[in-house]
């Protein structure tokens, strides 16, 4: 973890503040476009926010949290109580967002979905790579960093207000890309459904920040080893293989619980996972928060 402390706090839409963390030893540790860090909040929650900085500015961290009606408990926290200069630790970047190499970028926001596609942006300008950014908000109050975005890239911005404007025709963007152009989109899941739905999967990348519905066979019980301790337990149908770690006495990190954050990856040895994130585990990982096994017997690095 980092230690950081809150150097400013703005209101930058309606019911959306923006965190400025500054690093409270020095430099943060780097990041690139798409990556987010998790913030261990006072009461003793932990969520995950997109960086919605500057990269090349190792001093601060900037993550902008919209205020949830049916908040869990962060949001809310974040809203009504974090004061500047509270001292919060925050974790490495992950990034399961990267920006590829590409001759051209068509980029789509919804709401604060905006967040992860903001740095995206700024990188494709700086490196003067043709690229447009299509922003939906149910109005401009509620749209964060317009300007900023509008003093980045000009007329290659176009904002949405859903409530006074037809919403774009996705297709018609696509027809308009250059060959080898990608297109990445994060926002609400219907936004995320159209336009998966819109482009080739090939040039299609997205970031949700809830999970898809997915169907599964029902959980059976299996049995994890942890090759480290050589002690075995037993996952029951009814309870998820980090629960089952956490309550043996062998504390994973979790945040999310759903399956879209990453920061309960653990490294399988033996038996074959199955996979229930939105990530898209890499070979020999698994989210122990929602994904079980395929094999009666998992080995991880624990």
């Amino acid at each position: 973890m980092q230690q950081t402390i809150i150097d400013r706090i703005d209101q930058v839409a309606e019911n959306v503040v923006s965190l400025v963390l500054r690093g409270a030893r020095g430099p943060l540790a780097p990041w690139e476009p798409g990556a987010h860090i998790d913030l261990a909040l006072p009461n003793w929650l932990t969520r995950q926010y997109s960086l919605c900085g500057d990269p090349a500015d190792r001093d601060v961290y900037r993550v902008a949290i919209r205020y949830e009606r049916l908040s869990r408990g962060g949001s809310e926290y974040v809203h009504r109580f974090l004061r500047q200069g509270r001292t919060l630790d925050v974790s490495l970047p992950r990034n399961h967002f990267p920006l590829l190499p590409a001759p051209e970028y068509l980029f789509l926001a919804g709401g604060i979905g905006i967040t992860p596609i903001l740095p995206m942006l700024r990188a494709a300008v700086e490196a003067e790579i043709p690229a447009s950014l299509v922003y939906l908000g149910r109005s401009a109050e509620t749209m964060p960093f317009v300007g900023e975005l509008r003093a980045l890239a000009g007329e290659r911005v176009r904002t949405v207000a859903t409530e006074q404007q037809d919403r774009p025709d996705l297709a018609a963007l696509g027809s308009a890309l250059a060959p080898g152009a990608l297109v990445y989109c994060c926002g609400p899941s219907p936004l995320v459904a159209s336009a998966e739905a819109a482009f080739p999967a090939g040039r299609f990348h997205s970031e949700r920040f809830q999970p898809e519905d997915k169907s599964f066979a029902p959980n059976t019980p299996f049995e994890v080893e942890c090759a480290r301790s050589g002690r075995t337990y037993q996952v029951p149908s009814d309870e998820s293989l980090l629960d089952t770690l956490v309550h043996a006495g062998r504390p994973v990190a979790s945040g999310c619980r759903e399956g879209v954050c990453g920061s309960c990856e653990l490294t399988v040895l033996a038996g074959e996972p199955e996979h229930r994130d939105d990530i898209g585990a890499p070979a020999g990982r698994m989210y122990a928060c929602v994904s079980r096994a395929l094999t009666p017997r998992l080995v991880v690095d624990l």
